[in-house]
């Protein structure tokens, strides 16, 4: 019985371009380093195991946690691929020289704009800066025309963000590459003196709801998902696309790779395939994560405003710059 389970499993394995019953020996499977959703990253494994019965343990965590441990770690680390919210952990663990280059059929599937010039390892699922106003409390006409606006005095008092989260900080990685150092410490200074803190992109966003604070910076999917749910903390929420290739309108992409030291090589690249193809992309269309799906022909879930309407300003991935960010940051008074 055992021995046609495993035909039947190889088959469709191979039929989708994917390890066959060799795999099924590996009793252990492959361990993920999970930065991303856990439902997300659940709905991912689930499917993949179900489609080519390679097992795969899931290790929740953050983002700047499990870059710094997996570059501790180096060589020894017993992960075997690893999955971020946003790119700068990516680019830390990729400096390092951990990662295995991409299998050039999984980056096949991906845009370009989607993923690093290195290929060293790609993305995965996208989500968008916006600017989250009440309703109440601004009209269109007093929005501001660019993210760099809210330093200006004019905003002191008025806007809100989550500095300490690896959210936020991508976005400032994304502006510190688009604009330079001094640029972006200018801007951090301005936000030093304008805006409130708070703990968490779905924290801010019940305050601008709340009416407590005009608006406040934070990634898209947050409004989706409430407005899918109760609505409760986004009824009085609207959001603002910055477009025009501005730095508020930076585009985040949330990261896969394959660690150089994996035990499970094949396995772990075949995963990483399947979450970029239309199994793992479709996750992201029919889901509940309201992120963008980035595979090449994969559409997104109708309700958010389409990838190619954002005007994002083009960044490559492999430049943003992590532990830059928190340098600056810091010197603002901001971490």
């Amino acid at each position: 019985m055992k021995s046609i389970l495993s035909m039947l499993v190889g088959t469709a394995a191979l039929a989708a371009g994917l390890p066959a019953a060799p795999a099924l020996a590996q009793d252990d499977g492959i361990v993920v380093y999970n930065a991303q959703h856990e439902s997300l990253a659940k709905e991912w494994a689930k499917g993949f195991t179900k489609e080519t019965g390679i097992k795969v343990t899931l290790r929740n965590g953050g983002d700047s946690e499990f870059s710094n441990q997996i570059v501790a770690e180096g060589a020894s680390s017993p992960a075997d691929v690893f999955l971020t919210e946003n790119s700068p952990a990516m680019a830390l663990v990729e400096s390092a020289d951990l990662f295995a280059p991409v299998d050039a059929d999984t980056l096949a599937q991906v845009p370009e704009n989607y993923r690093p010039s290195s290929g060293k390892w790609t993305g995965v699922a996208a989500r968008s800066t916006v600017f989250a106003y009440n309703k109440d409390k601004l009209k269109e006409d007093q929005l501001p025309k660019s993210m760099l606006d809210l330093a200006d005095p004019a905003w002191k008092g008025r806007w809100a963000a989550s500095p300490s989260g690896a959210d936020f900080q991508a976005i400032v990685s994304g502006l510190l590459e688009l604009k330079g150092e001094e640029a972006t410490a200018a801007w951090l200074k301005g936000m030093k003196a304008n805006f409130t803190a708070y703990r968490g992109n779905g924290t801010v966003m019940k305050a601008v709801n709340a009416g407590e604070i005009d608006g406040g910076i934070i990634y898209h999917y947050y409004y989706f998902g409430d407005q899918a749910k109760t609505g409760e903390n986004s009824k009085n929420v609207a959001l603002h696309y910055f477009k025009n290739q501005d730095p508020g309108a930076f585009v985040s992409i949330s990261g896969g790779g394959v660690l150089a030291s994996s035990k499970h090589p094949k396995e772990a690249q075949a995963f990483l395939k399947w979450v970029t193809g239309k199994g793992g992309q479709d996750v992201l269309k029919n889901g509940t994560s309201y992120e963008y799906a980035v595979g090449a022909g994969d559409e997104s879930n109708p309700k958010l405003v389409p990838l190619a309407d954002l005007d994002a300003p083009k960044v490559d991935p492999k430049k943003l710059n992590s532990k830059k960010v928190t340098d600056l940051m810091t010197a603002a008074g901001l971490l």
